[in-house]
């Protein structure tokens, strides 16, 4: 495993980070098989992880305080998120920050978490979603500086909305956030243009989420794949999204070098942009977490190839299944 430094916090991350959406709230999840996984990325060198009390409702972060118990001789560095209030994802331009994110509200969600993890101290709380028009809102602020100061949150992060990078630039301007979770993949290139630069301005910590666009960048879907009904996939996988991204990811096929999977491609992809400090991909087996740590290796793309991959840059805008 390699490792970079995660922005202004200093910290040495692990660059294959551990998504924790899959272990709760999804379908399928049997528990020993995960706790096993998440065993195993630990011991090849995994030392971030991502969860949110939206996920199964504080659910992941008990499994996550779990591993933290079971690995207490290691230094694991952990980011979870709070809920906007409404409950509603992603956030729209029209709601408010009285209504999604009110003091009271940050507090009190931060609270919850700290129980769910079994410690006295969050290392990153992010916003689970967020509107860059709520910059200059002193509610927010308030609450973020309070919860430092009394040492329950070491340092807060934003998790921006899917396909809007730049709805956050404003935000990190004020100095109160440390770090910045955004979909980053072969087909969503976007934040190259304005988010990263600031980032490195800023010395602001990077997360990339979703590196396999919801499962596109696997290589195993098709235009005749059904999601059971309660996976959520089922809803963002409409005929319109789903043809549209098969047909993106068959258009990739020919470049994968012999020997390499899509999966790893897309990887490589993310690791060979410095300005990515951690990848934080969903892993329910032990096969996927192996893999997935195993092209945490040092070795670079091709140039030529990451340059190519570069035409394959897909933009896209919200819409109403794209939550």
């Amino acid at each position: 495993m390699q490792y970079r430094r995660f922005g202004k916090t200093n910290w040495n991350v692990s660059e294959i980070g551990y998504g924790m959406w899959g272990l709760a709230g999804w379908t399928g999840t049997d528990q020993k098989e995960m706790e096993t996984a998440l065993d195993r990325s630990v011991e090849l060198g995994c030392t971030f992880f991502d969860t949110a009390w939206g996920y199964g409702a504080g659910k992941s972060e008990e499994i996550l305080g779990d591993l933290m118990k079971r690995h207490a001789s290691k230094r694991l560095y952990f980011a979870t998120k709070i809920p906007p209030m409404n409950f509603k994802w992603p956030s729209k331009p029209e709601y408010t920050l009285e209504e999604c994110f009110p003091a009271s509200h940050i507090i009190e969600y931060t609270e919850k978490s700290l129980k769910n993890l079994n410690v006295e101290c969050i290392d990153l709380q992010q916003f689970h979603v967020w509107e860059d028009a709520w910059y200059d809102k002193d509610e927010w602020k308030n609450a973020v500086e309070k919860l430092k100061r009394e040492g329950k949150v070491k340092h807060f992060g934003v998790s921006v909305n899917r396909w809007e990078p730049d709805n956050v630039l404003k935000t990190l301007e004020t100095g109160l956030i440390d770090a910045v979770q955004v979909i980053y993949n072969i087909f969503d290139q976007a934040p190259e243009d304005n988010l990263f630069p600031l980032c490195r301005k800023l010395d602001i910590g990077v997360i990339a989420r979703v590196p396999f666009d919801e499962g596109t960048l696997t290589g195993t879907l098709t235009k005749d794949t059904v999601f059971p009904k309660d996976d959520w996939r089922s809803t963002y996988f409409v005929p319109e999204n789903l043809n549209a991204s098969v047909d993106h990811a068959e258009a990739l096929k020919p470049l994968i070098p012999e020997g390499m999977t899509m999966p790893e491609l897309a990887l490589r992809f993310i690791l060979g942009n410095d300005d990515v400090h951690t990848i934080i991909p969903g892993m329910r087996k032990i096969r996927n977490v192996e893999a997935n740590i195993g092209t945490s290796d040092g070795k670079k793309l091709e140039k030529a190839l990451q340059v190519k991959l570069k035409d394959h840059r897909w933009d896209r805008t919200p819409t109403e299944w794209s939550q």
